[in-house]
């Protein structure tokens, strides 16, 4: 490249989002002094200088980052996490906005303000400041620019804004010039040489000692890094030539201009979709069908994922065929999305039509539950498809009818009669709704109306004058429910008492058989049986002292035994210090996914053990005797050999029975696609367990929607001990183990619907990976079904994602710390 060519970028052609990095907020104070931050009577930012032995607060600061373009704001503020470390707040963290280079013009601006949250709840500001991101020669800033803050003011992002960064020419001192030459040597463009670099630095700290004495005040500088390029960049509009002029004036050509009002509400095209739909038309629009094209977009319409909004154009299209869809029965929970609701005329015309259209199925019943829906006579339409399902099939979807309450409009509304009514009907409904509702009292929010259906429940079951069996009556039944929160309770002051005694597992143990067989005697054989809360069909009568114990764990939860009624006896974990509410979802989910399997005529050998939540850091599960793999392979070294010892046959594949490997491969299967599809993450080898039977399954779900504890996850837990366990990756029954977990995905593919609608249910609950951001966590759970790809697109994309799993060496990596770890601990 010659001496006088300069290359660059033009900024239309960059299609990255706009980055840079908030690194910290300086502050020159007197005497070098750190300052506290503090506000008087006027609103007015102070520095008060106090000694580092003063109990005063210290600061928590936040930096909020607002785009502005022309003078208006364009897309949301970002804030950075809070920092509290100072004087010198450093956050050095990345932001990246959802803006791209290509959509900025040469006005855009950042506005950055500095807000202190130590008070409490109430912000309070800090100080602003305001830098374009092109200078007057149109050229992106890139590199540290720092920022003086306007104290007491909000970042202004008006076009000229009322609080610039950048100190003015006539203001700036030696300090300023030096700083601007040094960040021009941290982006390269002036030579480094080490030993006069050293020199200069030191000189550099010695005027910036000098210009922190002279000055009277504390002043806030914010140092922020602009990201660059391997070239300048230079501005210019998208459509527009560079060299030319433009020709538009002489012309006809179209030219893309930004509009900063796209997506807002437009009163105009809100005006035409009224008038387009004006009643006067209804006669008409009955004898309206769809043309070929019209058709195919209604028919792409109607595949949409119930989380996807409409747009106008959609909206339009179906309402204008609503009278030919009415057979259609798929397109109903469309057509009452496209209505405008505060038209009162046009509400009445669609709840009419509603009635009359095809019935739906009851998977589309529920999205009608959502809080998408707010019309009373709509949701009380689902609850009327909803009566439709048997007793098996509603208790699949209790959880998140339950929850569905939440988005009622009154505390006595049908879908809470209809659960009781169903409740009275059958015993282990009225159980799980009972603990359903009752662990939700503890929200605030909505505790009166989960009380009412609480308190409507128990006054019908006080009515009943004969049980489910006709041997006991209505009292007897609540009673005996009632029975199940007393257990409980003095099941929680059990632990206390053991978790208060000194030593090892085996004398905390020991401590609890004590207090069975002794203090409380009463839970080894119960006055009269009590309905278990994990299956209310089966009566216990008691504990069995010497077959319970304490798990090695720090939360030490029980393992008891029950007898029962009939002489067999139930194995039961019961946990109190965690929140098992997310645990008692996914294996909701499992146990639904393998319901969903088995009506396909797919048995994957799956493991939904029962979870039952009584409080919000408590909770029952079944015991599964079980081994986990990493047990499992300490002491018999592969999978294999652990399933020889139970059923060993010479003719076998790799010496065990074929029905054993069989089972092995559906069980890996079934729970490679269902943790792939929840998104359930901090898989190892501790929370996957193997039963006798050759059945794997996982526990602890801790993560789920993508989240993990862990760096790179793999997409599904797929170890190389589970695969040398199939005979490798080249044998027939990894291939079978590939083909089960093809069909198993396209099969739940099907019902992607249902299971959208089911966590789209969940939005308002209190489970941890859900609550902190339900609409990406659907939407994540959206994208992993795929719903762009057909069946055999799909089966090649799952293909890839097993060979990415098993070819992971991050998770190997992390697998073998994670060992270590829990050896040495």
């Amino acid at each position: 490249m010659s001496g006088n060519e300069f290359r660059f970028f033009l900024s239309c052609d960059i299609n990255l989002p706009v980055t840079f990095r908030v690194e910290r907020l300086e502050v020159i104070a007197r005497n070098n002094r750190p300052p506290y931050f503090n506000f008087d009577s006027s609103d007015t930012y102070s520095a008060t200088h106090i000694d580092s032995a003063s109990d005063e607060r210290r600061a928590e600061l936040f930096v909020e980052c607002a785009l502005y373009i022309d003078g208006a704001p364009f897309g949301l503020p970002t804030r950075t996490r809070l920092e509290s470390s100072g004087p010198s707040y450093s956050w050095s963290e990345l932001i990246t906005l959802s803006t791209k280079y290509r959509d900025l013009t040469a006005h855009s601006q950042l506005a950055l303000t500095v807000w202190d949250v130590s008070r409490g709840k109430e912000e309070e500001l800090i100080g602003g400041a305001t830098i374009l991101l092109f200078n007057r020669k149109k050229q992106l800033k890139t590199g540290k620019q720092k920022l003086r803050l306007w104290l007491g003011k909000e970042a202004d992002g008006s076009f000229p804004t009322t609080t610039p960064g950048k100190v003015p020419r006539h203001e700036r001192g030696e300090l300023e010039r030096l700083e601007k030459v040094v960040n021009k040597y941290e982006r390269g463009q002036i030579l480094h040489v080490d030993w006069l670099d050293r020199i200069t630095f030191k000189a550099l700290e010695e005027i910036r000692e000098q210009e922190s004495s002279k000055n009277g005040n504390s002043k806030l500088y914010l140092i922020v890094d602009f990201s660059g390029f391997e070239h300048r960049v230079v501005f210019q509009e998208s459509g527009a030539n560079f060299l030319l002029p433009s020709p538009i004036a002489s012309t006809n050509e179209i030219v893309n201009v930004w509009d900063p009002e796209v997506g807002k509400f437009n009163p105009s095209e809100h005006k035409q979709l009224k008038l387009a739909r004006s009643l006067t038309r209804g006669i008409i629009d009955k004898d309206l069908k769809p043309s070929s094209n019209e058709r195919k977009s209604i028919q792409v319409i109607l595949k949409y994922p119930p989380t996807r909004s409409l747009s106008g154009d959609e909206r339009q299209l179906l309402w204008k065929f609503r009278f030919s869809l009415m057979s259609e029965k798929r397109a109903l929970t469309k057509f009452l999305r496209c209505v405008e609701w505060s038209d009162i005329q046009e509400a009445k015309q669609a709840l009419e039509l509603m009635h009359k259209w095809e019935t739906i199925d009851v998977c589309d019943a529920l999205e009608l539950l959502s809080p998408v829906f707010e019309s009373e006579e709509v949701r009380a339409y689902a609850v009327s498809v909803l009566e439709r399902a048997d007793d098996e099939e509603l208790q699949c979807y209790l959880l998140q009818l339950v929850q569905a309450l939440r988005f009622e409009r009154s505390d006595k509304s049908r879908l809470s009669h209809f659960l009781v009514q169903r409740a009275l009907r059958n015993i282990e409904l009225a159980s799980f709704l009972r603990w359903y509702v009752a662990v939700e009292l503890h929200d605030p929010a909505y505790a009166k109306r989960f009380y009412c259906t609480y308190e409507i429940l128990e006054e019908n079951m006080m009515k009943l004058t004969a049980g489910v069996n006709g041997d006991e009556d209505g009292f007897k039944l609540w009673h005996g429910l009632v029975r199940q929160t007393e257990l409980t309770a003095q099941l929680c002051s059990i632990m206390k008492d053991v978790r208060n005694v000194r030593g090892n597992t085996q004398k905390k143990t020991e401590k609890l058989r004590q207090l069975l067989s002794g203090l409380l005697s009463e839970l080894t054989y119960f006055d009269e049986p009590i309905r278990s809360p994990l299956a209310p069909g089966v009566l216990i009568v008691g504990i069995v002292p010497a077959e319970s114990s304490i798990f090695k764990s720090a939360l030490h939860p029980l393992r008891l035994t029950f007898r029962t009624e009939n002489g067999e006896s139930c194995k039961i974990i019961f946990k109190k210090g965690d929140d098992i509410r997310q645990d008692q979802l996914v294996v909701q989910m499992v146990w639904l996914m393998d319901r969903l399997l088995k009506l396909e005529n797919l048995d994957l050998y799956l493991t939904p053990y029962k979870v039952l939540a009584t409080g919000q850091d408590e909770g029952m599960l079944e015991f599964i005797p079980s081994r986990s793999l990493a047990q499992i392979l300490s002491e018999h070294r592969s999978i294999i050999s652990y399933l020889q010892k139970f059923h060993p046959d010479e003719h076998g594949p790799f010496g065990i029975t074929a029905t054993c490997l069989e089972t092995f491969i559906k069980s890996c299967a079934g729970y490679s696609v269902i943790t792939y599809i929840l998104g359930i993450g901090d898989r190892h080898l501790d929370n996957l367990l193997l039963r006798d039977d050759g059945r794997l399954f996982h526990v602890d779900f801790g993560f789920i929607l993508g989240k993990d504890p862990k760096p790179f996850p793999p997409p599904m837990k797929l170890c190389k001990e589970m695969v040398e366990a199939m005979g490798g990756a080249e044998s027939q029954y990894y291939t079978r183990f590939k083909s089960y977990c093809c069909e198993a995905y396209n099969i739940l593919r099907k019902s992607s619907n249902l299971i959208l609608n089911l966590f789209h249910l969940m939005a308002g609950s209190n489970i941890p990976d859900i609550a902190s951001d339900p609409e990406k966590g659907i939407l994540k759970l959206q994208e992993k079904f795929r719903l762009d790809l057909d069946d055999e697109a799909c089966i090649h994309f799952f293909q890839g994602l097993i060979n990415e799993s098993v070819s992971a060496l991050f998770p190997q990596m992390v697998e073998t710390i994670h060992r270590w770890a829990q050896y040495w601990r």
